[in-house]
Formats: C-alpha cells, structure tokens, sequence
C-alpha cells in the first residue's frame, strides 16, 4: 500500500509544513533512513534560514515575485492566475538555459512537463526573508488572489491616494527591484547575473529579516569560498561565539551519525551478499573512525544539541533523541570501532525497524532488492553546497558583475 501525507487545508500553517515535508523527498541530503532529519533541518533552518537543497541560483528569489507582481497588475483571477503563473515561470527556461548553461535551471531536464516549479521551491525562504508579505501557502494565494484585489480596491476608494495604507493589501515587498523589460516573454537576455540594485535588495531583505543567521554574517561579512562543510570556513574564527556554538554541534552531529550510515549500509551488504559494497562501506568506517577520533567537539554535552535544534520548527521525537545517545555513547566507549560491535548493530537494526515497520530492508527481501548500496551515506552539511552558490551570486552581484 503506497504511503500518503494527509492535513486540514483551512489551516495555513499546516499546509504550508505538509508541502516542505513533501518537498523533502526530492532533495538529495534528505534521504533519511535513520529518522534523523528533523535534527539536520533544525541545524540548517539556524544556520541558513530560507534556504532549501533544491534552491539552485539566488536570483529565482527576484524571477518568482515578478511573475506575480505582473499578474496582480494585470488583475489576473483566479482560476486562470495559477496557470498564467506557471506559463510565466515555463517562458524562463529557454533564455536561461541560452545565457547561464544548464547548471541550476529549473525544467532544464523536464521540461514543459516540470513539476516543481520555483515558485514553490522558493516560496518558504521569500517568506523568512520579508520579501513575500502575504502570509498563506502558495495554492491559498493562488485560489484567492481576487480577494486581494477586492480589499485593495476598497481600500483605494475609502483613502486619499497619498494616505493610501498599502501595508493592509501588500503582498510583495514594496521596494522589490523593477524586472528587466520585457520580463519574461520577451525577453532573451535573460541569465542568472544579479544587478547590483537587485543584489543590494537581496541582502538588505536578509539583513533586516535573519540579522542573526549566520547566512547574514556570511553574506555581509565574507568573500566566497570554496569548502565541502561550514566548520572549514577559513574564517570561522571570526564568527561570533553564537554561530560558533551552532557549527560546532553542527560538525560535532554530521560527525557522529555518519558512522551510523555507514554501518546500516554495511549490515545491508552483508544480508544482501554484496561483497564488493561491504568491502567499501568497511573502509568508509575506518576513514569514519579516524574523523571521529581527530574531531575536537567529539565530546561535547549532547544537552547542548537539543537546546540549539528547540524550536526551530521541527518536532525531534523522543526516540530519535534516544537512538542518538545510544548510539554517542557506542562511538565514544568503542572509539570509532562500531564494525563488530554488536550493540551498535542492534541499534541500527531495530532503529530502521521502528522507522519502517514491515517496509524495513532487513526483514523485507522486496525492499532490500531496491536498496542501491549507498543509503543516506553522504555527510550531513546543511545546505551549505547550495549556499555557497547563493553566497557566491549574491557577492557577485554586489560587486557589479565583476565590471565595477
């Protein structure tokens, strides 16, 4: 029987977290098969508000409000606004792909046939960054545009239009850069490139909005770089003792449960007599063991990590927060060496069957079949591949294009 995610659709908030959970499994760093996605998230959603895994240039956060922006002032209603909307996104794939190559198109693979569109992709961080004022999902925008335009219109009739109060109808940012003429039909140049009025726009929204991230700091503070995880920023040392906190745990997490994915795809390998992936996922724990070992927050408090991923938006059970401090204190009293020990085998296994009940790949030979060797084995990084482009876009922009 196929799984299914269900919610009320008259609650906003609930359908608004629905529609990033579903999000979710499209994302690559998401693929969680040891329930441990909700601690990753709430690391992230700290460190790099607004941002997502399948977030590609930083320029769609301007391509998205001028769709609508240009639907509003055409009164497009519904339900034709929807569909004008996703017209509108479809007419960026061409020229993008003309002026900026293939790398971070949307429906560059797809096509007209793309399913996920910017829009929603981006709509979440357009919100945090104050950039987005309506506060709905995107389908609610959608479906009752026109109501908008009725309370603006009654608002317009009752003021003067110098005390006009745009505030009680405004939907996007007031201040939003114009789009380039001809946006988007009609227009072939379009690339990636940020202005420098409109990257000055991106980083006030995200300085007035998440002034505390450490996504803030970075972008006003640090010329691009070029690093695998946050913690190897040549700069960390600059960071203030907050964010300091955040990537130490951050690191000190990422750390620890990568040895757990390795050992549940090793345990796989051996039930599936895949000898070649059991001899790979063997040395992976070796290299896992020698991080581990030479990681200097290795043995920091586990309270603090709760505290850091409270109230951030996701709901850490009680038995993820369980499995984590079994299995910190089998990596700490085993020094890395997990690969025979049967405690943290059992761990694994009972853990991925509490998670998936009869779906789970040691018991179910029809669900192992479909396991490809390599199971959620890429390091936990928290976005930070993706935010380096945006980073990279915004500083970009900035500094003129590199004409200034």
């Amino acid at each position: 029987m196929p799984s299914s995610l269900t919610w009320i659709d008259h609650d906003p908030t609930a359908r608004e977290r629905a529609l990033r959970i579903l999000s979710l499994f499209q994302e690559k760093e998401s693929r969680d098969e040891l329930g441990l996605g909700a601690v990753r998230d709430s690391f992230a959603d700290a460190l790099f508000p607004g941002t997502s895994t399948i977030q590609t240039r930083l320029r769609y956060m301007l391509f998205v409000p001028w769709v609508y922006t240009d639907l509003e002032k055409r009164y497009i209603a519904p339900p034709a606004f929807g569909a004008r909307a996703r017209q509108m996104e479809m007419a960026l794939v061409e020229p993008l792909l003309e002026n900026s190559g293939h790398a971070g198109v949307f429906g560059r693979l797809a096509g007209r046939s793309l399913k996920r569109l910017p829009s929603s992709v981006y709509w979440n961080g357009l919100g945090l960054w104050g950039i987005r004022i309506i506060s709905c999902s995107q389908d609610e925008y959608h479906r009752h545009v026109d109501e908008m335009y009725n309370r603006r219109d009654t608002s317009r009739r009752r003021f003067e239009k110098d005390d006009f109060p745009e505030t009680e109808t405004q939907t996007w940012h007031t201040r939003l850069p114009d789009p380039p003429d001809g946006f988007p039909n009609e227009i072939e140049n379009l690339s990636f490139e940020l202005e420098p009025d409109e990257a000055s726009f991106l980083l006030d929204r995200l300085l007035k909005s998440q002034k505390d991230s450490l996504l803030a700091f970075l972008a006003l503070n640090c010329q691009p770089v070029d690093c695998d995880f946050p913690w190897q920023h040549p700069e960390l040392d600059n960071f203030s003792s907050a964010h300091k906190d955040l990537i130490h745990y951050a690191e000190f997490f990422s750390t620890i449960m990568h040895g757990a994915a390795f050992l549940y795809n090793l345990m796989l390998a051996e039930q599936a007599g895949r000898k070649e992936i059991e001899d790979e996922h063997r040395e992976n724990l070796e290299e896992w063991k020698d991080r581990l070992l030479h990681c200097q927050w290795i043995e920091l408090p586990l309270h603090g990590l709760w505290e850091l991923t409270a109230g951030r938006g996701h709901t850490i059970t009680k038995r993820t927060k369980n499995f984590v401090l079994a299995w910190y204190r089998r990596a700490l009293a085993t020094r890395g060496n997990v690969v025979n020990d049967s405690e943290s085998r059992m761990l694994i296994n009972a853990r991925e069957r509490q998670l998936k009940g009869v779906r789970s790949r040691f018991t179910n030979p029809r669900a192992r079949d479909q396991w490809k060797g390599y199971a959620g084995v890429d390091q936990m990084a928290y976005r930070w591949s993706n935010v380096k482009t945006l980073l990279s876009d915004l500083h970009t922009g900035l500094n003129g294009n590199g004409h200034a």
